[in-house]
Parts: C-alpha cells; structure tokens; sequence
C-alpha cells in the first residue's frame, strides 16, 4: 500500500533536487526524508533518483511517477474537503443538462425524489443538443449531463443511468396489433418513420435489424422525424409503424392511442448515462447526486420501462 506522506514526500524531493531542502519545506529531517523516499522505492520496486555531488535527479522511473503523484496528492485533497463539507447541511445549485428524450422522462421523476431528501439544493435540468452536452460540462456551465452515450472525450467521465427497451409501436387498428408475434422480415414492408441519423434509438433499431441481415436500405422508410413525440402521433394518427422507446411511450400505449408489438428474436435496449467532468474543484451537490442516482430506493424508478409490450 502506497504511503500518501510518502509521495508526499517524493514530489518535494524532485521538484527541489534536493533532500536538504525537501526537508525544510516538509519541517523534517534529511535523514527521515532519505528514508521515507528509500521506503518508497523498495514499495515500488524501482528507483526513483539519482544521487550524485550535484543534488538528485530523477530517473525514468521517477519522470514517469512524478506527475501521477501530483495526481494522487490532488485527488486526496479533493477527498478531504468533500469529506470535511459532509459536517454541513448539502447546499447550493445543480446544474444537469439532458440531450436526450428518455432522460427527460426519468430525470425529473429522480430530481424531485433528490430535493425532497436535501431541500437546500436547486436543481436546474436544461434541455440540450447532444453535441452540446460535453461543450456544457467542459466549460463548466453544468455540473452533470444525461446523455444516450458514454463519454469518449477524456475530460469527461460517465456512469451507465438506466436501460429502456425499445420496441415496435403501430396504430390500434392496423392488423399487427391483433398479433401477438410477427417476423422481422415483415417489417421491411410496412411503412415506417425513423428518428435523425444522430438518434440513440435509429442506431440502437439499425443495429438489432442488421442481426437479421435487415439494413436502412431495405426498410420503406415514410418519414424521418426529430422527436419521439411527433413519430407517436403519426402512428396514432392511423398510417405507419415505427420504433420507439418503451418509457417515453408510455402513456399513448396506455390510453390505447397506439399499440406494441412483439417482434420475433428482436431485443432492443437503449442505455442513458449520466457524465461529469473528471477532475474539477470539489462540488458536494454534484457528487452527492452522482451517487443518489443507484441508490436503492431509487430502483423501482430505474426499472419501471422493463415492460414494453401491453397486449390487452
């Protein structure tokens, strides 16, 4: 286990060269800073200076080291404020940007849950374009960010939220819904609406469809549309078929303006997660809510869409 003084130690050594005068920054003695370093060394398995009449010098070992102890070091002191702050009342504000449909649907729900619990925290939810969710967080302008992919920027780090089956919806009277399975084959026939090419959903349809050699050329695609909510109202308006989240159509499948329908060996799930920058100043409402969200009272809310076909 690696001794935080330690390391401590071993950054003001190589950023003086000096153990003499590591020593007087750290208020020790020369010889109890030799030994922490020496210490250090035998832990690791390396060496980390070279010693010689002109004062130390770091060795490969210790060039590659040197700023992943600064890392550390910063990284501890980050944990100790947080852990200091925990001896007040969370307070503050919260700022959580969402570019996708389904996180608008659970984001709230989750949100209120989390006020309830630390009323001292405002929450703001901002609605945004995907691309600019990491432009958000990165520039400090939000806090936390819901989006339909994990975070590749590494500035960035994500978290998975929760899962949301996806699944085929048609207009009540249209014959499928009188079906309690059809074929994928049969799907290239009917006409169907499909989100923008930047949707979680079209790329989460596209990818189950090519398991059954089915491409965006061979579907009879009527309409694209940029919203779950405006595909939904064309289907329930009688004339196409589409794929849609099981969460955010819950309510028209459940008032019986639109159907489910089972698709033989098709299974569909969407992933939402929620991301925040990697390292940045500490930031209690953030960090409490970062780990609120898999809490397991919450879990009755993160499961509700397990279900998406409601065949009467």
């Amino acid at each position: 286990m690696i001794d935080i003084q330690k390391v401590e130690t071993f950054i003001y050594a190589a950023e003086s060269s000096s153990l003499s005068e590591a020593a007087k920054q750290l208020h020790l003695s020369q010889p109890g800073v030799s030994r922490q370093i020496k210490l250090l060394e035998q832990g690791l398995g390396v060496q980390l200076f070279n010693r010689n009449h002109s004062g130390l010098h770091l060795t490969e070992a210790g060039q590659i080291l040197l700023p992943w102890a600064r890392h550390l070091l910063h990284d501890m002191d980050e944990l100790k404020e947080m852990m200091a702050s925990l001896q007040e009342s969370a307070a503050g504000e919260l700022r959580i940007v969402c570019s996708t449909t389904i996180g608008k649907y659970i984001l709230p729900q989750l949100a209120i849950r989390f006020r309830l619990l630390y009323p001292k925290i405002k929450i703001h939810i901002l609605v945004c374009r995907p691309e600019a969710a990491a432009l958000n967080l990165l520039a400090g302008d939000a806090q936390l960010g819901v989006v339909s992919t994990e975070a590749i920027d590494l500035g960035l780090e994500s978290q998975e939220f929760f899962r949301d089956p996806i699944g085929l919806i048609v207009p009540v009277d249209h014959p499928w819904s009188k079906r309690s399975l059809i074929e994928p084959s049969e799907i290239v026939q009917e006409p169907l609406y499909i989100r923008e090419d930047t949707s979680g959903t079209r790329w989460a349809m596209l990818t189950e469809l090519s398991k059954f050699d089915i491409s965006l050329e061979d579907l009879n695609i009527f309409m694209e549309i940029g919203s779950t909510e405006g595909i939904m109202e064309a289907v329930s308006s009688g004339y196409g078929v589409s794929f849609v989240s099981g969460l955010a159509s819950k309510f028209f499948r459940a008032s019986h303006r639109i159907m489910g329908v089972e698709v033989d060996g098709l299974h569909m799930q969407r992933a939402t997660y929620m991301v925040r920058k990697r390292i940045s100043p500490p930031h209690r409402p953030r960090d409490v809510f970062w780990g609120f969200i898999h809490a397991p009272e919450n879990a009755d809310l993160l499961n509700q869409s397990v279900k998406f076909m409601d065949h009467a």
